[in-house]
């Protein structure tokens, strides 16, 4: 059977409704059986008409298929299916005073969340019954998504040079995130300084680093370990690590720290054929480290 012969996503769910609540059209429950029967129906498991997942269903939703097979006599079937709904594609309307009250939100905290926006603005609408109603919170997210009124990091109190002239480049160019597509497509690098001392065989207090490699598709840990130092070396010891258990990555992004800038690590990698990504340099001039950094490093 050719692929445009195959039953639609619609008819298929249409003939699933209509097996399940069919028998109770061809032979009715008694008067007030019609619960008991339904009850039995939603015990069952059903098999998903795309995925042949096991599927149930509540008995108020089997009774709303019930009754709308039996309205329809002439043709159950087509009732049964799933129809689009009328204001499909449609955003719905919001009065000019609620976006004003919006836009002035977003531009004062483009670093709040859609949720916090949208509570801050039913407050706002409960202090003004004048910008009534207060539409739903998924047209507020729609509304504000269309219009790219995105959620931006906000920066320190008191921001490093690097930061702002991170925050000067997200404002000007467009940056996309690094989202992996597939496990081993990416992997993120770091050492974290620990916040207690240890005392060292050598009898010296010594703040150990943690290090840690991590895949951005999955979240999945490859590596973890402590060190006593951040340097090139631990750095390939602790990668070697990962790479054993978890096979050589596709891509890996790292900060500009020195150990990551080291020529045995950016040669060890391109060896490897490993990407090696950097993230925005912390300071405005990297030239004067000696390091040329291009416009693929860290933005697309």
């Amino acid at each position: 059977m050719s692929e445009s012969a195959l039953p639609s996503r619609s008819a298929r769910w249409a003939e699933l409704r209509f097996a399940i609540v069919g028998p109770l059209l061809a032979a009715p429950p008694a008067h007030g059986q019609l619960g008991a029967a339904l009850a039995e129906l939603a015990a069952k498991s059903w098999r998903h008409p795309m995925s042949s997942e096991a599927i149930e269903f509540s008995a108020a939703t089997l009774e709303r298929w019930f009754y709308v097979a039996r309205n329809n006599p002439s043709d159950p079937l087509g009732a049964l299916r799933s129809h689009r709904r009328a204001d499909a594609g449609q955003s719905r309307q919001l009065s000019a005073a609620l976006i004003e009250a919006l836009h002035s939100q977003y531009r004062q905290f483009r670093h709040w969340s859609y949720r916090l926006h949208y509570d801050n603005l039913a407050a706002r609408v409960a202090q003004a019954p004048a910008l009534a109603p207060l539409p739903s919170y998924a047209t507020v997210r729609r509304y504000m998504k269309a219009r790219g009124w995105y959620k931006q990091r906000r920066l320190a109190r008191h921001p490093t040079p690097g930061q702002q002239a991170a925050a000067a480049r997200l404002e000007q160019r467009e940056v996309r995130s690094f989202e992996a597509e597939y496990v081993g497509a990416l992997w993120h690098l770091d050492f974290h300084e620990c916040s207690r001392t240890v005392l060292s065989a050598q009898g010296h207090w010594i703040k150990p680093r943690l290090f840690g490699v991590l895949d951005d598709y999955s979240r999945l840990v490859c590596h973890v370990q402590w060190y006593f130092g951040e340097q090139a070396e631990t750095l390939v010891h602790g990668l070697s690590q990962a790479i054993q258990k978890r096979g050589l990555p596709r891509a890996l992004m790292t900060d500009n720290g020195s150990a990551m800038l080291a020529d045995e690590v950016r040669q060890g990698l391109q060896r490897l054929s490993i990407i090696h990504e950097l993230t925005l340099p912390s300071k405005v001039s990297p030239r004067k480290s000696g390091i040329m950094y291009s416009k693929t490093d860290c933005c697309y």
